[in-house]
């Protein structure tokens, strides 16, 4: 995708890069390439590789104008501070989740300062209990209390202990309680299209969706650089509802030999410390994967000339509704890592699910 990085509103720019109070410049998106074929999206995939699909989606976006309309309700609602579980006991949720899903409780996620609230279901078959303990948690994508961003995460069991891919049933019905409170979802794993793509890309006769996120990227918002790595999932296909985001997206590999092209060219007396661990590149890979990586966030989160740097590089995308990314989570060594910034001046949809194999 041809993004061209600008210093200012006066210089070109037409799309201003912030989040969470850090400017980090302008962008120009100067050119949407065509839609890869099938060959060169699996190429591009073995090669560890993000994967851009642009407006793939398109086509069955006005189906699901209302869905989305709906999704937007809910966000803004669950922002203002009314509480998830008594929402999604109001219309239209609550028809949509019964006879199948029984809200059983609710928390309030004191432990978790990014927490608001998670809400509990059993999914019922007649009249046995098919799975249990699935869950809905609103959250905040960051500490400032100044931007609105927001993730409605789907999953199962004790968050952050569970090994979700050893219970691939419960995995499924937490699916099934995505598209229940969040229809729009057939978009990805309803398109003929996109499944048969995926389905050639990872070489397997069908996949499934597991551990869905619907993201909300207000302004000023997004996700720092991370990764999204998790046993038993091969990577993670992300498509815009509405609105649009900034990204960049690359290997690991790649962001550590961007990072050391930076850094050569950068003063000698700029990055003392980062320069150091660098030197080490197997000390300075077991870094980044350590949750507290403050050296290297100050160059990767919060350098507007990094960022410049990687912009440069060809690892910018700017998604559109209807856009797909699609990104390689299969190992730590080799994941794309990836940093999302809400463009415009409404918070927009998007929705995150990671791909698993069958058969």
């Amino acid at each position: 995708m041809n993004v061209r990085y600008l210093p200012s509103r006066e210089a070109g720019g037409e799309l201003e890069l912030v989040r969470r109070g850090f400017e980090y410049g302008w962008i120009k998106v100067e050119g949407r390439p065509p839609m890869p074929s099938a060959e060169a999206v699996k190429s591009a995939w073995a090669r560890d590789e993000a994967v851009f699909l642009p407006g793939l989606l398109a086509g069955v976006l006005p189906r699901f104008k209302q869905d989305i309309a709906q999704a937007h309700r809910l966000m803004e609602r669950t922002r203002a501070g009314e509480g998830l579980s008594e929402l999604l006991e109001e219309p239209p949720y609550a028809e949509r989740l019964q006879p199948v899903f029984d809200l059983s409780g609710s928390s309030f996620e004191e432990h978790d300062d990014q927490g608001i609230e998670k809400v509990y279901f059993d999914a019922w078959q007649d009249d046995d209990i098919a799975a249990d303990n699935l869950w809905c948690k609103a959250s905040w994508l960051s500490f400032d209390e100044e931007e609105g961003s927001l993730r409605f995460r789907f999953s199962f069991g004790l968050e952050g202990y569970e090994d979700v891919a050893a219970d691939p049933e419960r995995e499924l019905w937490a699916a099934r309680l995505t598209d229940a409170v969040f229809p729009e979802s057939e978009a990805v794993t309803g398109h003929a299209g996109l499944n048969a793509l995926l389905a050639g890309m990872l070489d397997c006769p069908g996949l499934a969706f597991a551990e869905r996120i619907v993201y909300f990227n207000a302004p000023n918002g997004g996700a720092q650089m991370h990764h999204d790595v998790e046993r038993g999932h091969d990577g993670v296909v992300f498509a815009q509802m509405s609105g649009a985001t900034f990204w960049l997206a690359l290997a690991k590999p790649r962001l550590m030999d961007e990072i050391d092209a930076f850094l050569a060219q950068a003063p000698a007396a700029d990055w003392a410390a980062l320069r150091k661990l660098a030197a080490d590149r197997q000390a300075f890979s077991a870094y980044l994967d350590d949750p507290d990586h403050e050296l290297a966030e100050q160059l990767i989160d919060r350098s507007p000339h990094f960022f410049r740097h990687l912009i440069g590089r060809g690892y910018a995308y700017v998604l559109e509704p209807g856009d797909v990314l699609l990104m390689p989570q299969l190992a730590l060594d080799t994941c794309v890592w990836h940093s999302v910034i809400g463009l415009g001046e409404e918070a927009g949809e998007g929705l995150s699910f990671a791909l698993t194999r069958l058969g």
